[in-house]
């Protein structure tokens, strides 16, 4: 199972939903929060605009009645204050509302007739508020709670007034609303609020994945034809529906995939006429190509009799004769690449062996000019020795037509599973940029030099292609005025591949 970066990174469904997902979810909250506050604000105004008109008419109610009453004794007094703050215990809690009454600091009354309705604790109302309606001369509000002497705590709204009680003095007058219900009808709005959102949120996600899965279909239709077209199949093509954007790039897909087919179809019928050709010009040759030798050795071994001009014209005949046999023998080689007709004929064989072999028949007189440096005990291989031995035939031919008078290493080194030949020359060496070309058929490094020294200009290519087959690499590293190293890196054992490399092609 992908984790969530990786579903991120590699699916665009899931990015684009959760990336709208995401987005949803801050706008659902910010207009919730909005509209809660909106709904909230206008609760509590409206509840608070009812509270303070109930409570102004329940102060002057009160302020009438004991008004009316001060010629009567103390103890009718506080029988009427007693009457007033019996509320009854809430039957409706849209209307619950409690009492309190509370003298003045500096009331000297020997009466005091401080008390609150249904157990209501005289802390309901704050020591602050208490004198900031003492101080006001107008009706004051504020929040608060209910506390009861049961525990009971409700939120509520206070409402202050002062009265004059003859005889008595200054007192503080509160008329408390309960919040109660006001803040279950929030609650219970908050809730539906929530429940919509997750509601809204998850509809617009799988709103989004389907909708959004449905208009890529035809991307990924695509991107799997093309998987298919990149293997090989140039048969297939979309299937398209409709006649919208989508569909239009489904056409310009379809003609781009039919154009593909065609212009690959005719780069491989010239790449086979090309093929044939190349192998065709190259047996046909041989024929005329043996007669000529024949002729030119019968020319050669009687040179001596002739004038020294001829007998020179004699010699250059022979050489040219044997550099086109090569040439020919190279296209041959080069046309079975091409039709990937080449094979390996596997042997186990010591690779040192072999390179000795190889130095002794290119140059047996030139022991000083090329230095061999390899391990004292055999280092045996599976390999092709025929391809092999044209490999480093070819890698030590070029490093002698470049070295300019100057010698040539050859290092061989293994590990477990790999061996690589060094041939390292110091001679005119070549640039960066020349690297990638190395190998391209008939590229010379100087282009103003004509081919008289080398071989056939197909030796680096056919290294390559036989490296290929072993499974193997050519590494290069070269400089100019300062040589080059060529690097052949093989498995020892057939069918294995390449995890290291023995000898590096950047000189230490």
């Amino acid at each position: 199972m992908k984790s969530p970066f990786a579903a991120w990174r590699s699916s665009l469904v899931f990015r684009v939903t959760s990336t709208i997902v995401a987005l949803s979810v801050i706008i659902i909250w910010l207009l919730g929060s909005a509209l809660f506050n909106q709904i909230s604000s206008g609760i509590f105004d409206e509840k608070l605009k009812l509270s303070i008109s109930d409570a102004q008419s329940t102060a002057r109610n009160t302020q009438l009645q004991l008004t009316f009453s001060q010629y009567q004794d103390k103890a009718a007094l506080k029988l009427i204050l007693a009457e007033i703050l019996a509320v009854p215990p809430k039957s409706f809690e849209s209307a619950a509302r409690e009492l309190a009454i509370f003298s003045y600091a500096k009331t000297k009354s020997l009466y005091k007739y401080d008390g609150t309705s249904n157990l209501l604790e005289a802390n309901s109302v704050s020591e602050k508020f208490r004198i900031l309606t003492r101080a006001s001369k107008k009706t004051v509000w504020d929040r608060t709670n209910l506390k009861y002497i049961d525990g009971k705590i409700e939120p509520a709204i206070v409402v202050g007034h002062n009265l004059t009680i003859k005889g008595a003095g200054k007192y503080e007058f509160y008329v408390l609303f309960s919040l109660a219900q006001q803040s279950r009808t929030m609650a219970l709005i908050l809730n539906y609020l929530w429940l919509t959102g997750i509601a809204l949120t998850l509809l617009i996600g799988l709103i989004t994945f389907f909708v959004f899965r449905r208009l890529i279909a035809p991307i990924r239709d695509a991107a799997r034809v093309a998987e298919e077209l990149t293997a090989g199949n140039l048969e297939l093509r979309m299937d398209i529906q409709g006649e919208d954007e989508i569909a239009s790039l489904g056409y310009s897909f379809n003609e781009m995939a039919v154009s593909l087919q065609q212009q690959i179809s005719r780069l491989e019928n010239l790449s086979k006429l090309q093929q044939r050709f190349v192998s065709d010009v190259s047996h046909e040759l041989r024929t005329p190509l043996t007669t000529i030798r024949m002729a030119s050795q019968v020319i050669y071994a009687s040179r001596e009799s002739f004038d020294p001009t001829i007998s020179r014209s004699a010699e250059l005949l022979i050489s040219q004769i044997e550099r086109f046999e090569s040439l020919l023998t190279d296209l041959l080689e080069v046309s079975r690449f091409d039709a990937q007709a080449a094979v390996l004929e596997i042997e186990e064989v010591d690779i040192t062996a072999l390179v000795k072999e190889t130095i002794d028949y290119l140059h047996p007189s030139q022991d000083r000019i090329i230095q061999l440096w390899a391990p004292d005990k055999p280092v045996m291989v599976d390999v092709d020795p025929r391809r092999i031995k044209r490999i480093v035939r070819n890698l030590i031919s070029n490093a002698v037509d470049h070295r300019e008078d100057k010698s040539i290493d050859i290092q061989i080194e293994e590990n477990e599973n790999e061996v690589s030949v060094g041939v390292r020359d110091y001679g005119i060496g070549f640039n960066y940029t020349d690297k990638k070309l190395l190998f391209e058929r008939f590229w010379r490094a100087d282009s103003s030099r004509a081919r008289t020294t080398g071989g056939t200009g197909l030796g680096l290519s056919i290294a390559l292609e036989d490296a290929k087959l072993h499974q193997g690499e050519i590494d290069v590293w070269g400089a100019r005025g300062l040589g080059a190293h060529f690097v052949l890196t093989i498995p020892k054992f057939a069918g294995g591949s390449i995890q290291s490399k023995p000898i590096s092609a950047q000189p230490e």
